[in-house]
Formats: C-alpha cells, structure tokens, sequence
C-alpha cells in the first residue's frame, strides 16, 4: 500500500517547543512555484484555466509578505464540504507552514469550521511526501475520515500530487503518490467514494499527455480507468467524477473533443463513452466544474465559456452556460451568463440541484460594477451566487463586493436541508490580508439563506 504516515497534528502550528522554531530542521519546500505545470503546456485556454490560482505568490508577493504567516491559510479556492452536525470542511491553496513554498507562502491547509464559526487547522501540508497546495477535500466517511488530493508534492520538486486521508486526530496517510507518468499528474479536483471504500478522481496531467481517470481501492492498489488521449475523446478533466448506483462515472474534461471539451460516461467495464462535444458556440465550451446527475439520468454543469459570443472573457468568446445533458446525448442550453449583473465565467463551478429541480452555482467575475476588474477577465464585478428555476429564470441571491462580503468565488456550493447554501470566496474578506492586487483579501467562508442574506461564517487572514 502507498502510505506515508505523518505524524504532525496541527494545532496552531507546527511551532516547535523550547524556543526552536519548527522549520528550523527542514529545507525550504517549494509547492507554490506554478500551481499544475502539466496545465501550462495544454493549450492557452488550458494554461489559464487555474492561473488565477497558479502564478499569484510568484508574481505579485513583495518581500514584506515574506516576513508575515497565515497559519490557519490563505485563499479557499477550493469549496467545502459538510457533516450531519453541520461542521464545514475545506482547504486553503496557501499559508499553514510559513517556510512552506517561495516567498513563504505556505503549502495549504485543511480546516474545519464549526456552526458557532470557530475554525480549527486539521493539518497543513510540508510540501514534501505529504503532498502540497490541496485541491477540494472531496468526501467524509461514517467515521469522519477526510479524503482529498493536493496538486503538488509526493514525489520530487515541486512533485505530482498525492491522494491522502486525514483522520479525526489529524493524522495524514498517504494512499497514493503519482509519479508523473502513465498513472497521473496534478489531479486538481477532489475524490468520490463508493459504499465498498474505493475512492474515484482525476487528473489535470500524466498519462498519455492529457490526465486519466482512477480508482484506488482500500488496500491501496491503484488502478487507472482511463487515459485521455486529447483527441474526439477530450482531454485535461475539468472536474472530478460522480458515480451512480449502477458505478457508472461520469465527467467533463476542460480540451479536446472538436476543440472545447466533452462530457463523459465510463461504465464499470471501462467502456468510455463521450456523450457530449461542445463547440464553443453557443452551446458552451470548456466545462470546468463536472456534472451532477438527477433520478432520470439527466446530466448538469457549467462551462467556462460559450454562449453568448458577444461577451468576451479571458481567451474565449463567451461568458459560459449552464447547460443539461440528457441520456440520449442531447445537450440544453438552461442560461447563458451575460457577465452582467447576472453574473460571468462559472470557472470550475459546477451546479448543486434542490429536491424541487432548482440549480445553484456561483460565478467568478460579472455582478455589475464598482469592485475590480476581476483579474483582467473582461467582465466588471467580483462574481455573484444564483439560482436557476425549472422555467430557465435566473435570480441573483448575492453579489459580492470584493469587500468584507468576499469576492470572486471559485468553486460551487453546498446545500443544507433548510436550503442555505454555503461556499468560499478566494479573495474579499479581510483586506490587510493580500497576496495579489486583482481582489484584495485572504477570502472567507459564506453561507447565503433561502432570502438571499449571505452571512460570512470566517475571514481567513495573517497572523494567529
């Protein structure tokens, strides 16, 4: 079995007894050189796809960040998940072991965030065999394990990624360590698990050029279920996997097909079948979010652009959709974002459905004027949460500023049974907290109500 047992627990850190600080006996880790190198060389609508989140410490951290730390982390591009008692899971991309990274930007942590708002680091990443910058702490089990991915560390500098478990003791176990080849680089998005204990993912890079699918069982036997070509079958998954009851998986993947990725079933003999292509039009293209799936075997998601061509974002024409792929193949345009006050570029967020057929997400960039330009992307406002009603009807629930609210939400959410939702922002929240100029803040924590009142439940930010 692939394991590394790492005994660290964090409470505030890895700061070491009797007067030694706890990095004194470690080199220097370097996790947050650029984010996923196997993105930067797929094509340029690929190489930005996480340059929000890859390039930031580089390029725009000053020496006087070097002297601060941001021990319980920094910047949640990744979302949460959530437990019966109504603890909040996530991971930060930085902060957590301050010589961990250049310019001591930290490696990530994970955290956990209690109903009263109290945050607690479970364990921040070394950079080394542990792995380094997590991607989404993907799924809890009966027994309150936590299993995730990072997107470097493992195996040599900066290294390829690990899937790991982290016990409620905050004890990491290494189940698997990709080595960059056939087997997988730099998987971004995080795990699902099946009643028997195996764990599902994907990777950005490694196999054949343009990621692969996986399964890891208990015993740790590491299996790949597939490998993209780049081809008509896709390439680069944008998103995980889901798994219905008959163990089919399905995906999305960021390239390939006729040029803009596809959608994706595998069934439990390893069949692969695209059941989407997108063309970029009007249809959407460059799904980066994955899919849920309804009882009727409908297929949801959101792609990065497409749609309405006359607004431009980023590389690509379009502000991006959200669309339904039902059995058959066919694709339906649900709403075409505008990047208005609408919103703009969902980015890797997907959709979550309501017991009633309604879709919520969030968008990075769009919500009107008056908070920044959101990196450049072509579109005014720090992003918005929406939902989607059966009819096709947009509402906008929260726009955020950029201020104490947060601003530009990468991931998508999770519901409660009294329907709020709760999500991450990358940047707002604290203002003294910056790592980059584009949105200001270190992010936070939110939960929006069914009225649309969001209430920011943590403020990440420097210092204890």
């Amino acid at each position: 079995m692939h394991t590394t047992k790492v005994t660290q627990k964090s409470a505030l850190a890895g700061f070491a007894s009797a007067g030694k600080p706890g990095y004194a006996d470690r080199p220097e880790r370097f996790c947050n050189t650029t984010r996923n190198q196997s993105r930067s060389t797929r094509s340029p609508r690929r190489a930005g796809l996480l340059w929000f989140a890859s390039a930031l410490a580089a390029l725009t951290i000053t020496p006087a960040h070097g002297q601060t730390s941001w021990p319980k982390g920094a910047n949640p591009f990744a979302g949460v998940v959530r437990d019966l008692a109504g603890n909040l899971y996530g991971t930060t991309t930085y902060g957590g072991e301050k010589f961990c990274g250049f310019y001591g930007t930290g490696c990530g942590v994970v955290y956990k965030l209690d109903p009263a708002g109290h945050e607690k680091r479970l364990y921040a990443f070394m950079g080394l065999a542990d792995g380094g910058t997590p991607s989404y702490a993907g799924v809890i089990d009966s027994a309150g394990n936590l299993y995730g991915t990072t997107s470097q560390g493992g195996q040599g500098v900066p290294g390829s990624g690990v899937v790991y478990k982290l016990d409620p003791a905050g004890q990491e176990t290494v189940l698997y360590t990709f080595t960059g080849g056939s087997d997988g680089a730099n998987p971004s998005f995080g795990v699902v698990r099946d009643s028997a204990g195996n764990l599902y993912g994907t990777t950005g890079g490694g196999g054949d050029c343009c990621g692969v699918v996986f399964k890891i069982d208990p015993s740790g036997q590491y299996t790949v279920l597939y490998t993209f070509t780049g081809g008509a079958d896709g390439g680069y998954p944008g998103g995980g996997v889901i798994r219905d009851s008959a163990g089919n998986l399905y995906g999305t993947t960021g390239g390939g097909g006729d040029c803009c990725g596809v959608v994706f079933k595998i069934d439990p003999s390893g069949q692969y079948t695209v059941l989407y292509t997108f063309t970029g039009g009007a249809d959407g293209g460059y799904p980066g979010g994955g899919v849920i799936r309804d009882s009727a075997g409908n297929l949801y998601g959101t792609t990065e652009n497409g749609g309405d061509l006359s607004c431009t974002a980023f590389f690509s024409p379009g502000c991006g959709v959200v669309f339904k792929v039902d059995p058959s193949g066919q694709e339906t345009v649900l709403y075409s974002f505008t990047g208005g006050a609408d919103g703009g570029f969902p980015f890797v967020a997907g959709v979550i459905r309501d017991p009633a057929g309604n879709l919520y997400g969030t968008t990075f960039a769009g919500g009107g004027s008056g908070c920044n330009d959101s990196g450049g992307f072509g579109t005014d406002g720090c992003g918005v949460v929406y939902k989607l009603d059966t009819s096709g009807q947009e509402t906008v629930l929260h726009t955020f500023t950029g201020g104490s609210d947060g601003g530009n939400p990468f991931p998508g959410l999770v519901r409660d049974r009294a329907g709020n939702l709760y999500g991450t922002t990358g940047g707002g929240g604290d203002l003294s907290c910056t790592f980059y100029p584009y949105a200001p803040g270190c992010g936070v924590v939110f939960k929006v109500d069914p009225s649309g009142q969001e209430t920011v439940l943590y403020s990440f930010r420097a210092g204890l």
